[in-house]
This record gives C-alpha cells, structure tokens and sequence, in this order.
C-alpha cells in the first residue's frame, strides 16, 4: 500500500518553500494543499494536532494581527481557536507535513526527517 505525503503548503512562506523543496530533492513528490485556499476542517485541525502531539495555542501563529485581534475566550478555550484556525487559516503554523498517521511541523530539514 503506498501512502501518501500532504504537504499543507503556503508558497509565499519560504519554510514552507523549504521543505517542499527537501521532500522534492528526497524524490517525494506530496500531495500539496494550498491550505490558504482550501482550509482544514475543524475535524481535519482537531486530527493533525493530535498528530502533532500539540495543543492548539502551539499551531497557532501568534504574532499575526487575525491573531491579536481575537478576544480572549477564543483565544483560551481550545475548541474556539480551532474554529478560528479554519476562518483564518494564515493562523495555522506551517508547514505541516502528513505521511499516513504520523506528521510533523516541517519547519526545520531534522523535523521533516522524522518521518522518513
């Protein structure tokens, strides 16, 4: 059975730019979704962090100004952040790279390793 790699991709972001590079250069050729116009699903969210093993707050792009603009029940209740995630995706940290049930935050070339 041959699984998949997705790489949730934002082309202006130059990680993200990296590491599909790094995968492209390994001969893995993943799935790209442009999460930016085709976001996740609060489902989909909820799934990879618990790939991820992270809490919301640590997906969550915090510097952004979507982000400072949220009040604080969202921003301290974990399933009001996810919905504001999928409303805002530019939030979610990236990129995220998926193979089967096993993802990382493939920010660095060491992480995006892990799962090969």
């Amino acid at each position: 059975m041959v699984i998949n790699t997705i790489i949730w991709h934002n082309p202006k972001c130059s990680k993200s730019r990296q590491a599909l590079s790094h995968l492209n250069q390994k001969n893995i050729t993943p799935v790209i979704r442009l999460y930016l116009e085709n976001p996740p699903t609060t489902s989909e969210l909820e799934k990879v962090l618990l790939l991820l093993n992270l809490r919301v707050l640590e997906l969550t792009r915090t510097k952004e100004l979507e982000f400072k603009a949220l009040p604080s029940n969202i921003i301290n209740d974990d399933s009001l952040l996810i919905k504001a995630l999928t409303q805002y995706p530019k939030l979610i940290e990236r990129p995220i790279i998926i193979k089967g049930e096993r993802a990382v935050l493939g920010r660095t070339t060491s992480k995006i390793e892990e799962l090969f």
